[in-house]
């Protein structure tokens, strides 16, 4: 089984794709861009980016190879890990090619260097767009001369007196009106101003009375104990699948719950929470020899 491939898959159609014990393959949209300096337009893609802390499965990546290859949900998990079995032993001595989606290393200090593949772009959205070189759009300045206009040594001899005293008229007509309207607008302006002063003394000097007032409730609010300590069945990047989870461990006993997304994005599942350590500490305990020895205790103060 190529693991590579299913993971692969899911980039196209999801955020996030945890592989358990190993890490998460997160995506990350970016736009359109223009590279300046070799005239490039890049089309919107998903960046592909490794998270070495995310290791708690969600299920996802199990259930998509159980339902692909037509096998349980424990055979594909099995599967899973040996490749990741595989994987890690690959790490110590070489660079790890993980198919079409880029290369994990190790440094010197042992952490997981990711090294996306930049050709395959991930974004359903995007499908058919290449990228485009385009040359460089030269722009040429023309100097432009500004119009003279040319004047008849006849018409500047003088301007007839008759044009004289009509330009004067209209120049007066036109003060005329301005000053109209500016004593018009401000007579306007004080009496809004007047309205509005009397009617806030008027909002300032009223009284409200209420005949028939309401009688007092008194309410006794019993407020509910925090309960910070919670022992958690499982982190899920589908919210479907988290509501899912709750159901099934109602239907066995417990009192199960959400209890919010993490840093990580993914929601958390409960199989009860307590206000004291000591009894979260005991219920754990019986949980992990009973129900699940993946449960784990998680303190939210």
């Amino acid at each position: 089984m190529n693991l590579a491939n299913y993971i692969n898959d899911l980039l196209y159609r999801y955020d996030c794709v945890i592989v358990p014990d190993f890490g998460g393959f997160v995506t990350n949209k970016i736009g359109a861009s223009l590279d300046e300096n070799t005239h490039m337009f890049y089309a919107p893609s998903k960046q592909i980016t490794f998270n070495s802390h995310l290791k708690i499965s969600d299920g996802l990546l199990a259930n998509y190879i159980a339902s692909s290859e037509n096998i349980s949900f424990e055979k594909a998990s099995n599967a899973i890990t040996l490749s990741v079995i595989r994987w890690q032993n690959e790490l110590q001595s070489k660079s790890l090619e993980i198919g079409a989606i880029g290369a994990l290393s190790l440094n010197d200090n042992g952490q997981i260097i990711f090294e996306p593949n930049s050709t395959v772009n991930y974004l359903p959205e995007s499908f058919g767009l290449t990228t485009v070189t385009n040359s460089a759009v030269k722009r040429h300045q023309e100097i432009v001369k500004p119009l003279v206009p040319i004047v008849n040594k006849k018409e500047r001899k003088g301007i007839p007196t008759f044009i004289k005293y009509a330009a004067t008229a209209a120049i007066l007509l036109t003060l005329g009106f301005t000053a109209n309207n500016f004593y018009q607008q401000g007579k306007q302006e004080t009496i809004l101003a007047n309205q509005q002063k009397s009617l806030e003394k008027k909002i300032q000097t009223a009284t409200f009375v209420i005949s028939n007032p309401l009688p007092t409730i008194e309410l006794n609010v019993v407020k509910e104990a925090a309960k910070p300590y919670h022992v958690v069945a499982g982190a899920f990047q589908i919210k479907e699948n988290a509501q899912k989870k709750v159901d099934q461990l109602k239907k066995q006993g417990f009192n199960a719950s959400i209890i919010g997304v993490n840093k990580w994005g993914l929601t958390q599942v409960v199989f009860n929470s307590f206000a004291d350590r000591n009894d979260a500490i005991n219920n754990l305990y019986k949980i992990q020899a009973t129900a699940s020895k993946d449960a784990w205790l998680l303190e939210t103060k």
